[in-house]
């Protein structure tokens, strides 16, 4: 329920915002009809070229509870963005000239263009069975009213050169205010993640946070040179001026195809272990998934996730050097030399991979006593854990037994911490899942 609120509070006054400024467009007719095209059919084909994310796990066709479920959204600087379009709905909202004739558009026709605009947008992706994305449009909406209200009044009535905020130091009172914008806007998608994901908010917004000097300032240094090259030359200075962008957003989707073909290869290699009979179909992604989520439930940053899920889909990597398997695969209930044996192995086949180093050792540490292990050693080992005794166990009570049996090992084997943080995130998955 709180989850709800939060998404009304954000999508509620975005949707006001919105039929104020539409009426009052309608109502009073369009100002500058050419220069609100323009910018609405920037904003359009960037929300067109949006990145949509993907489902970082897949199905699931497992009879333990969904990995899907667990494997959420992207993170920051990886989640679905329209760099092109937020740049040109921000300099559409700083627009106080147009090739030196001053504009009278206004925060209403601003919020007008960004919402018609990012309505056609999404028209191509709807119809093709996808489902709009209103968060980003919402956001969008707020974001772009917010710095309109910032800067046409004052520009409009000259406030802005009372204040020795125009000429020379206007770039800079520009770049002030997009700032601020861009924290408004991290806020907003941390406090929406949280209600759609029910993950800690500190870790949400800090990501959001570090995601900003990427992708983020080019936004806002995209849209305050297109406000100020328009004011001086006018409407070609959009396709000049957007290149630049359309080129880095391009060089953005080929890093993000490049580590998603990384990842499937660590998961390729990761299925070995199954491939040989060695371990259960599906362990390793279960592991995996389980593992992020558990993680993301104690705090841990995007970087430390990804070490954790590469870690967590190659922990049973080691049992590849086994002469005779372990039966069922299940490292958990085996001697604790024979598991520091298995784990050892496993990092010294890790270090030949090429992953980060940080992989290798939570790989090679997760047999280790709890309390001499880092915390992403701790959430393996409890999850891998987990899953070997869920999988031991029969009918539908399965994974409350598994959890019974890691909190009655709390004392020697698991952290508390870790196994209520579990137990949180497998109550969320488990509701749907019928765990």
């Amino acid at each position: 329920m709180t989850g709800r609120r939060t998404v009304a509070c954000v999508h509620v006054p975005a949707a006001a915002l919105a039929c104020w400024g539409l009426g009052h467009t309608l109502w009073n007719g369009v100002a500058e009809p050419g220069n609100a095209l323009a910018f609405g059919v920037l904003i359009a084909v960037g929300e067109m070229v949006r990145r949509r994310p993907t489902d970082r796990a897949g199905p699931s066709p497992d009879r333990h509870p969904p990995t899907s479920r667990f494997a959420a959204p992207l993170a920051p600087g990886r989640r679905e963005g329209a760099p092109l379009g937020a740049a040109g709905a921000l300099a559409y909202a700083l627009l106080g000239e147009v090739g030196g004739r001053p504009t009278s558009h206004g925060v209403p026709q601003t919020v007008a263009v960004v919402v018609a605009a990012g309505l056609v947008g999404l028209v191509p992706y709807v119809a093709r069975g996808g489902s709009p994305a209103l968060d980003p449009l919402a956001r969008r909406v707020l974001t772009v009213g917010f710095a309109a209200t910032c800067f046409q009044p004052l520009y409009d009535t000259g406030t802005l050169r009372t204040w020795g905020a125009a000429g020379p130091l206007r770039p800079l009172f520009l770049v002030g205010l997009l700032a601020l914008t861009a924290l408004c806007d991290a806020v907003l998608a941390a406090a929406l993640a949280r209600a759609r994901t029910g993950w800690p908010y500190g870790p949400l917004l800090r990501d959001e946070l570090r995601a900003l000097p990427g992708i983020g300032s080019a936004i806002c240094a995209t849209g305050v040179v297109i406000a100020l090259a328009t004011a001086v030359a006018g409407l070609w200075a959009l396709p000049v001026f957007c290149l630049p962008l359309m080129l880095t957003q391009f060089a953005f989707r080929r890093y993000a195809a490049v580590r998603a073909t990384y990842r499937q290869t660590i998961a390729s290699l990761a299925r070995a272990t199954e491939i040989a009979g060695y371990t259960r179909h599906g362990h390793a992604r279960r592991v995996a998934a389980l593992s992020r989520a558990v993680g993301r439930e104690l705090g841990l940053g995007a970087a430390d996730l990804d070490v954790l899920e590469y870690a967590a889909l190659m922990h049973d990597i080691g049992q590849l050097s086994l002469v005779d398997p372990v039966p069922g695969g299940a490292t958990a209930p085996l001697p604790p030399a024979d598991q520091r044996r298995i784990a050892l192995l496993g990092g010294a086949v890790v270090r030949q991979t090429g992953v980060p180093a940080e992989v290798a050792v939570i790989v090679e540490r997760q047999a280790d006593p709890y309390r001499e292990q880092p915390v992403t050693a701790r959430i393996v080992r409890t999850v891998n854990a987990y899953d070997d005794l869920a999988a031991r166990s029969a009918g539908p009570g399965a994974p409350l037994r598994a959890l019974e049996g890691l909190r009655l090992a709390t004392a020697q084997d698991h952290e508390p911490r870790v196994v209520e943080a579990l137990s949180r995130v497998l109550a969320r998955g488990g509701r749907q899942a019928g765990v």
